[in-house]
């Protein structure tokens, strides 16, 4: 059975479409658009203008069909943290729901790092001993997971500070300056100071953000990993630095600030950060399939 995830996030609405033959996720489609809610919302008041609503119910509309036509059985719709943050964010769920029949679930900051940390850690691909945390950096907010693969998150947190808040906040040249990178840095420890995070045995990476770094320096995100990549970012302009790494100009341009809150992380956790395989669409799909 062919099931759907359609995950409505503060930079991007993307599609998965999957099944399980063997007990496994088997990704068959995968579509992504980039329509900056978060953003939107910073610039607008908190509110979603006509226009951008009209945005999000027509790529929503678009991707329920892919996925239809690639045989999913179930469409699932969720919002995450701009549309939490939304004064009008039940507005857009009823448009969603009037233009193509598909309620979207609005997830609690609770629910999204549940749902991240199940997709994570069962598409690890390989069997993990100990306590896992799952690190998952948005636009707008970014949760912390932790928990054993078995027995499921035992303890979580989340916090309104992601990619396109920061570049929003601080971002302003591109490349970024050294001086706006250095006030990321500053911006990210004050929000994570202080924080005490159960011990893990092994961190994981994932989002949008820490997908796209894949491509940039690798599977692992390590100190030396994490360095590297800023001063690759930061030495060209995003559309240079999308089209060396294939990537979206929209993505490279939120990147550094990404790296940064990875960076932080990986400091508080003293783990390296493996990106994962999986997360938010996975865990989705995997809860619909249980049931």
């Amino acid at each position: 059975m062919s099931l759907a995830c359609i995950d409505v996030g503060s930079n991007t609405i993307r599609l998965l479409v999957a099944d399980s033959p063997d007990g496994r996720l088997r990704e068959i489609l995968t579509q992504r658009a980039f329509t900056a809610i978060g953003h939107t919302l910073r610039v607008e008041n908190n509110r979603l203008p006509g226009k951008k609503v009209r945005e999000v119910v027509e790529v929503v509309g678009q991707q329920a069909k892919m996925a239809r036509k690639a045989g999913a059985e179930n469409v699932r719709v969720v919002g995450t943290a701009a549309v939490r943050e939304a004064r009008n964010g039940k507005k857009l769920a009823e448009a969603i729901r009037e233009s193509t029949g598909l309620s979207m679930r609005v997830l609690s900051p609770q629910e999204e790092a549940k749902l991240a940390f199940l997709g994570a850690t069962k598409t690890l691909g390989a069997p993990v001993e100990g306590e896992v945390a799952v690190v998952d950096v948005g636009g707008n907010s970014t949760e912390i997971a932790v928990g054993a693969v078995a027995g499921g998150v035992e303890w979580s947190e989340s916090f309104r500070i992601g990619s396109g808040f920061l570049t929003d906040s601080y971002m302003k040249s591109d490349p970024p300056s050294a001086f706006e990178l250095q006030a990321v840095r500053q911006h990210v420890a004050g929000v994570f100071e202080g924080l005490r995070v159960p011990h893990v045995d092994k961190a994981v990476a994932v989002g949008g953000s820490a997908s796209s770094l894949r491509r940039v320096v690798g599977a692992e995100l390590e100190y030396e990993t994490l360095e590297r990549s800023i001063r690759i970012l930061a030495s060209a302009p995003a559309d240079e630095v999308a089209q060396r790494f294939e990537l979206a100009p929209e993505r490279a341009r939120l990147l550094p600030a990404g790296v940064l809150i990875f960076e932080e992380l990986s400091n508080l956790l003293d783990q390296p950060l493996m990106i994962g395989n999986g997360g938010l669409r996975e865990g989705v799909i995997l809860t619909l399939l249980t049931r």
